[in-house]
């Protein structure tokens, strides 16, 4: 057994779930099993089967087909709340109108 963590984020909230996998499940099975949607009301609307996920930073091309190894830490991505090239021309503009 390969005991994991699977992280998610918001900004007002964060879950760290440890998990216990037997072998043979991928990082989205993994993902799936942590039962992230059910830990907070806010977070029903997220589509943790289809979410971007990573390990310690780097993402996974495909999650279906990474096998977590011992001491893993997977990480369930959000989508950008703004593009940040548009937070960097607000900022530029929000600075130069001062």
């Amino acid at each position: 057994m390969a005991n994991i963590e699977v992280a998610f984020a918001t900004p007002e909230h964060q879950v760290i779930v440890s998990l216990s996998l037997v072998p043979g499940i991928n990082a989205r099975q993994a993902v799936m099993q942590a039962s992230l949607s059910e830990r907070h009301p806010a977070w029903a609307h997220v589509d943790f089967a289809e979410a971007p996920v990573g390990v310690f930073g780097v993402r996974l091309a495909a999650p279906e087909d990474y096998q977590p190894a011992a001491g893993d830490r997977l990480e369930v991505y959000r989508p950008l709340e703004i593009d940040p090239m548009q937070a960097r021309r607000e900022r530029a503009a929000s600075a130069s109108a001062r």
